[in-house]
């Protein structure tokens, strides 16, 4: 019987969680060790693209690829790329601008990047994920992981007994599989953010559909796992790439309401004071009451040791006011990738606050 790399994958991480083992590369901590480039035998680069380039198209010879994208190709919206992705300074200003003339400033797209639309106007799209609806309930998640240097952080989100959602790059799990895995094998929720961290509004039906789809298959035969939760780059998205997103399984899009600039800083003259301000207005929110009917999503990165240090820095004082949960366990979801088991389990909100009195206790 010959075993698909994914399945192999799958059942040596469901060893590793049976017995609690980590990788010894788990223990190491010194960034110029940690970040030493380093090959894995269960990775087959000639399957995927190169990493960091945008994907213009499926691989040649990709069979299960170029199927899952023609089953729902030809109902694809007919809804133009926006722009040619350069999205900085002016240039988006004049992507928006002429958008926004061509349509008489109605949205028909709900292009989040425009107007923060969440709400989809494409007849069988639900609403994007931007809240949670738990009170008093943060969905905790880091975006562009998994980065070389991350067992600091991730040693101190177990000390906490700390679980979150943790949306990954496919380059950077190509370059750093042990690094993925870890964030499986440590409880965490994984998902998709694109293989090359692009504005997806500004590809074509086919680059969506690849970008996606490599970062999928890449954490599946990775980690064991297919995910079934994503986040656009950016948080640029709009029907049609929601529609795209949806026939690949990935339901809506995780976005946010609140963000911490943690990923600016040292750039425009944003400073650490200025992302600490961001974290405190948030807790200064909680505090005055603004999520007892309803919680939140605040974006946060695993980017660097600056984004990483300061989420740290700020746990202790977000658990006094949230309840800190994965987003899906804030939104009760209890299975948010393909397979079974209990790698790819989530806890429901109530049995996430159990596990929380028990460590009080």
């Amino acid at each position: 019987m010959r075993l698909e790399a994914h399945t192999l994958t799958a059942l040596l991480l469901s060893l590793l969680l049976t017995l609690g083992a980590t990788d010894a590369s788990h223990g190491v901590v010194d960034p110029n060790v940690e970040c030493q480039p380093y090959g894995w035998s269960g990775e087959n680069t000639s399957d995927f693209p190169a990493i960091w380039n945008p994907v213009i198209k499926i691989m040649d010879g990709d069979d299960e690829g170029h199927s899952k994208y023609a089953a729902f190709s030809n109902a694809i919206p007919p809804i133009a790329a926006k722009g040619s992705g350069d999205f900085q300074g002016n240039n988006i200003d004049k992507t928006m601008t002429a958008y926004e003339k061509a349509n008489d400033y109605s949205d028909p797209d709900c292009w989040w990047t425009d107007t923060a639309c969440v709400t989809p106007k494409l007849a069988g799209l639900t609403a994007d994920i931007a809240t949670v609806p738990e009170p008093n309930t943060l969905g905790l998640s880091y975006d562009d992981g998994p980065n070389c240097t991350h067992n600091i952080f991730y040693d101190f989100l177990a000390t906490q007994n700390q679980k979150a959602t943790f949306f990954y790059i496919g380059s950077n799990v190509m370059d750093w599989p042990l690094e993925a895995q870890r964030g499986v094998v440590d409880g965490h929720q994984v998902c998709v953010h694109t293989w090359s961290h692009s504005y997806l509004t500004a590809m074509s039906n086919e680059s969506v559909f690849a970008e996606l789809w490599y970062t999928q298959k890449a954490i599946r035969e990775i980690t064991g796992i297919t995910p079934t939760c994503w986040r656009p780059p950016y948080g640029d998205v709009d029907d049609r790439v929601r529609f795209i997103a949806k026939q690949m399984g990935l339901g809506e899009p995780c976005l946010w309401e609140y963000d911490s600039n943690d990923w600016d800083e040292g750039t425009d003259g944003y400073t650490p004071a200025k992302v600490q301000a961001n974290y405190n207005k948030l807790i200064t929110k909680a505090q005055a009451g603004k999520f007892n009917a309803s919680g939140a999503i605040m974006l946060t990165h695993e980017l660097n040791n600056f984004t990483m240090q300061i989420a740290m820095d700020n746990h202790q004082n977000l658990s006094k006011v949230f309840k800190l949960v994965p987003i899906a366990t804030a939104l009760n979801q209890t299975n948010p990738c393909e397979e079974s088991g209990k790698r790819c389990r989530s806890p429901i909100i109530q049995e996430s606050l159990c596990g929380a009195l028990r460590k009080i206790m």
